[in-house]
This record gives C-alpha cells, structure tokens and sequence, in this order.
C-alpha cells in the first residue's frame, strides 16, 4: 500500500450483489450509520463492553433517527485498511485492541463461493496493557436491510442449522418476489439473517432497538424473542441482535465471527424466467449453503487474504502503490455490482445494474470498461456478460442490425429499457462494444469457440461498423451523459478497431482469406483516421472541429489485442497532452467540460509507454478518492478541478481500472 493511507470516501462492508450492499461513509465507523449504497439506512450497530463499561464501535451516532443512537463513548478508531476482498478496522479502549474485519470471498475463480450471498463479520480482541480484562460485544443488523421503504411491513422468527448454530431472519410480510424493477430502490422480498455460528458464548434476539440503548446502560440483553411482531419500521425499529462473549482477555488474542446473509429466494427474471442465484443451481439450500460457509471460514478468509497479497504485489509492479490502492477499493464493488445466475442450461450469466444510472441490467457499454477485472481473474465471467445480450438480438424483439443497449431494467431482463427509438440508441458504440468483448474473450481462451456461437450476429455488426464508423453520424456513446455528437474521433476509434477485432476472430476460426481483407480494411480506416483527426500536437474530439480534444480511451484495445493499427505517434502525442492539460484530480474527459470519467481516465493513462508518465496520471485519481467531500462509493464520473460529484455512484465500470494489470 501507498506509504500515506488512502481514506476511502466510503468504506465497503458487506458488499455481496446490487441490493445487498452496506458503506460506511465516514472517516471512523462510529461516526455515522451504516447505509446501502444508495445512501438509504442499512443499520449495523457495535458496542463492546470492558470491564463493565460500554463503548462504540459502529453506528450509534445517528442522523436519520434516534432509534439508531448510542449513548456511549466511542472507541478510538486506530487504523482502517481496505484490501480487495475485506477492510478491516482496528479500535482500541478499556485496555482492550478490537479488530473487525469484514470479508466478502468474492473469489473470481471460485463462482460458487462467489455468488453465495453471505459475508463473514470477524472480530479478535487482545489486551494492550498487560492486564485481563472481561469482554462482551453487542452487534445487530437492523430490518431496513430487507424493506426499500420504512413504511413496509416486516416479520422476523428464529431457526437452527444442522450444526447448532442459531439463524435469525426477517423480512416483509408480503414477499412479492421480483414485484418491480428500477434504480433508487432497495430489496423488499427474502430475507435479512444474523447467523452465529456454533452457538457457543453468545446470544441472540429478535429485539426491538430499544436493546440497543439498554445494552449500553446496564449489559442486559433480552431474555426471549418480541412477540409483537409483524410491524413497520416507521413505529417500531425492529433488530437482529447478538451478545458474544469473549470472556478474559488477556495474554493472547480471542476471536469471534458472526455471517450475515440475505435469502432472496429469487435473484433475477430472464426473459420471463424467474432464477435463483447461481449457487442454487444443482438444489442447494440456503440452510445448506450457510453450513459451508461457516466450515468453510477459515479456508476462506486464508484464500483471501492470499488473493489480496498476490493482488496489491501486481498491481504495485504495474502502476505504482497509489495504483494498488485504487485497485483493492474497486474490486468489491466492481464484482457486488452484478447478480451471478445460471440460464436453463446451466451457463453463466452475470448481470450488471447500471446504479444510480438508470438502473439499467445487462448494459453492454457497461460491460465494456468492467471487463478487465473479469478477464484478467475469470473470462467465463465475461462470456456471463454477453450471453443475455446475443440471445436478445437473436430474438424477433430487438428490430436493428445493430447491438442493443441493455437486456432490462434490474432485476428483470426481458428487454431493452433503455428505450426504442433511434434518437436513443447507441449503434456504433454497442456494436464496437461486444466486437471488442467478444475478441478480448476468446483470446483469453486461445479460440473462437464462443465467437462461433454467435457469428451470425457478429458478422453484422462488423459491416455496420464498416458502413457506418469511420465517421459516425450525431448519435450517442457511452458518455451519453454529454449528448449526442457527431464526427466523434473517439467513437471512430472503437468502429475501427471493433472491425479489426472481426478479423482477429476470423483469423482465430481459420478464414484466413476474410481476416485479411477485414485486418487491412481497418488499417485503411485506422490510417485516414491519423489524417482526419490530427490537430498537431494531439488529436480531436471531434472530426469537424478544430482544437477540440477529448480522452481516446478506445485506442488501449490496438495494443492489449495485438491488432497495431494505429501508428504509436499517436498514443505518445495524446499522453503528452494529457499531462499538459490535467486538472489537480484528473484529466477532463474533454474540453466540454471539467469532469473525468475515472476508467477511462486509467485507459488512456494505459497508452503511456514509460511508467512514470502513467502515475502522474494516476496520482489526481487518488487524491480525489482520498480528499473528495462527496460521500460515497467510488463514483466514475466527478470534477477534476474540486473534486465534486457528479454523479454515477457503486458502478460496475469500476472494473475497468485493473486494464494496467492486463497490459
């Protein structure tokens, strides 16, 4: 890691897909409550007891409501440490040190694990001062994991797993499974779960909050389960709750975990067929899957913690320590940003949700910058991808020789959401898109095989590519968020290398005849789009318009395919100018305005031939992580001049910071 810590503008927790998926967006965990990403409260509540006195050491300082409020002192907060797969804090007070890992295995080579929606909660006490001292922690999940509004009503009741170990649970009364699809929303069917495993030295209840605050004041812990429920979360606040006791604590350390977990019953709807998620597939129950997670714990978190090891050495070596430290805090959300099913076949499928986007599912220019993650860890994960999105432009419902936007709205895939009409499609970027994906995989997997599947549908993309890309007509791209555009160099570059990414495939399925005319087409293109673009010493945003320039991130694909269509000048001109031109948090995404998109800004930082030039690029990335006010999960679109927000929060795209790593 870097020698200064990264402060992360929030902290991930529990990060298992799109809805289950709790932050901290504070500096110490016991300065504010625990929110989905959303922003929208996900109380998590801590309190440790020494020696007979109560501190804090998550949540209890509140600012949505009073039945989230603690009153004891926190403990000192020492150290916070986020690595790929866990972020661990470490509290000390009473002569007591607390460290609390959270841990997610999402473990890209191991999709069982991966897709099991639970998440480990590990605490280790030890005494600082040579004495021994008596230990007892308090934490709880409260029900707005399991509702999107507080006016919902919920239920909670108790079970045991074959092992002994306890199994709380609540949810809505209701459970309308898969009821709705959009963006700003929360799950509200299946079910929140506090899972202590073993059941040895410790409690548990299903509690009103007020067991919070009485925990605090005296120790005491409810004798039985509230029998007043079902309620609402608007009248009555109610909690999963556990008392874990540690015991003396005194020469060496004790350790404790708890699970939580989130029964969803059903994950996804695809094209009108509702699955479970991917660990479901052969019959599993979710009491099963709980029983492996917890004989599975140790192995686990050891697998982790040699994942983050060998991670944070590569990406160091690749791009420099700040480098690594963007890497560990993208990868939970970049993965948790997606669902992980099984399609009747039993192939994967990984959906994207496009989070505070649009809620979009499956969206293929989000695919596209998350991909370096999954093909540099797993590329079957990619193959998830684009499979829902060839099946829908197979089908007699997408109307256009070009490649859809989206498959839904999550979490139900059964069509495009984005929109039918020409004005707000995408032809030459999506179609570039699953071009480019589609080559990148079957490189990955040294054949074409899971091109041939679809060739059909490739083969015209590529001549809609050849038809239409050299200059694109005023229409959207990914960036849609600066409007239609016409003559856009950047875009030109994607059609450009999309149909050398066609010849790469062909050449992979032995037409060697076909891959030459498409290789040598695109170096024609590639050649008069130097001339057409030159502005001396860069190139333009657009065509038609002089001194403009903008981010040509698509260019990093002629080199990671080996196509070399492009002549080298340009990626040394363009650098050159980017470290001319950048702001103190980055290099704007164009002379439009003063934002970035941060994967892009990694993509063209990646066109860099010497390493320094690539950090100085990175460094504004990681200054604007480390010092932004905006509160939140790594947002990919932000102002390079102070640092703000713009908007985009918990995405995917994240995903597209570890193309250094495949370069």
């Amino acid at each position: 890691m870097s020698s200064q810590a990264l402060r992360p503008p929030s902290v991930p927790l529990i990060t298992v897909d799109p809805y289950f998926n709790i932050w901290s967006a504070a500096d110490r965990l016991t300065d504010a409550e625990t929110v989905h990403w959303t922003g929208k409260l996900h109380s998590m509540i801590g309190i440790a007891r020494i020696d007979g006195e109560a501190y804090r050491f998550m949540g209890g300082k509140t600012r949505y409501s009073d039945a989230n409020r603690v009153q004891a002192a926190a403990m000192t907060q020492t150290s916070l440490n986020v690595t790929p797969l866990s972020t661990i804090y470490t509290f000390e007070a009473g002569g007591v040190r607390l460290t609390i890992r959270f841990t997610t295995p999402l473990l890209l080579d191991d999709l069982d694990v991966l897709s099991r929606p639970a998440s480990y909660v590990h605490f280790r006490a030890e005494a600082m001062d040579g004495a021994a001292h008596q230990l007892e922690l308090y934490y709880d999940i409260g029900g707005e994991l399991a509702v999107d509004s507080p006016i919902q009503e919920v239920t909670a009741y108790r079970s045991q797993l074959s092992d002994g170990s306890p199994l709380l649970r609540i949810g809505t009364t209701t459970q309308k499974l898969l009821n709705r699809s959009g963006d700003d929303l929360r799950i509200d069917w299946g079910y929140a779960c506090l899972v202590l495993p073993g059941g040895d030295q410790q409690d548990t209840a299903i509690a009103d909050h007020t067991a919070r605050e009485r925990y605090a004041a005296d120790g005491s812990f409810p004798e039985s389960d509230d029998d007043s429920l079902p309620t609402d979360l608007v009248h009555r606040k109610p909690v999963l709750a556990s008392r874990i006791r540690f015991g003396e604590v005194a020469g060496s350390a004790v350790e404790r975990r708890v699970i939580i977990a989130y029964d969803d019953i059903l994950s996804v709807e695809y094209f009108h067929k509702r699955l479970p998620g991917y660990w479901k597939r052969n019959g599993l129950t979710f009491e099963a899957m709980l029983t492996a997670a917890i004989a599975e714990a140790d192995d686990l978190l050891a697998r982790c913690d040699r994942f983050d090891s060998q991670m944070i050495r590569e990406a160091a070596a690749a791009g420099g320590e700040k480098y690594a430290d963007i890497c560990a805090l993208a990868y939970r959300q970049a993965i948790a940003a997606h669902k992980l099913v099984a399609d009747e076949q039993g192939q994967v499928l990984f959906f994207s949700k496009e989070n505070f986007s649009n809620g979009c599912m499956g969206t293929v220019d989000v695919s596209y910058p998350s991909i370096p993650l999954f093909l540099k860890y797993n590329p079957e994960l990619v193959k998830g991808m684009l499979r829902p999105v060839f099946r829908y432009a197979a089908s007699d419902a997408w109307p256009y020789d070009f490649a859809p936007h989206d498959v839904g709205r999550y979490p139900l895939a059964n069509g495009q959401a984005y929109g039918m009409d020409m004005e707000r499609q995408m032809p030459i970027e999506e179609c570039g898109n699953m071009l480019i994906m589609t080559a990148a995989v079957c490189k990955a997997d040294g054949h074409a095989g899971f091109a041939d599947d679809h060739w059909e549908l490739l083969t015209k993309w590529s001549a809609y590519l050849t038809d239409y890309g050299m200059d694109p007509g005023n229409q959207l791209c990914t960036d849609d968020f600066g409007g239609h555009l016409a003559h856009n160099a950047n875009l030109s570059i994607k059609a450009i290398i999309g149909i050398g990414c066609y010849g790469l495939l062909a050449r992979m399925r032995g037409e060697e005849a076909a891959a030459e005319r498409c290789l040598a087409g695109a170096k024609q293109m590639a050649d008069r789009w130097e001339r057409t673009a030159n502005n001396g010493e860069y190139y333009r945003l657009a065509f038609d318009t002089p001194d403009s320039w903008s981010l040509k991130y698509n260019l990093v694909w002629d080199t990671l395919l080996g196509l070399n269509l492009f002549d080298p000048a340009i990626r040394a001109r363009e650098i050159r100018h980017y470290l001319n031109i950048q702001n103190k948090y980055g290099v704007p995404l164009d002379n439009r305005q003063t934002y970035t998109k941060a994967d892009w800004l990694v993509w063209a930082a990646t066109l860099s031939e010497r390493q320094e030039d690539f950090e100085a690029l990175i460094e504004p990335l990681w200054r604007f992580l480390h010092e932004t006010r905006s509160r939140v999960p790594f947002t990919d679109w932000y102002y390079t001049i102070d640092g703000r927000l713009t908007g985009f929060i918990n995405r995917s795209v994240v995903g597209g910071v570890f193309i250094k790593l495949l370069a």
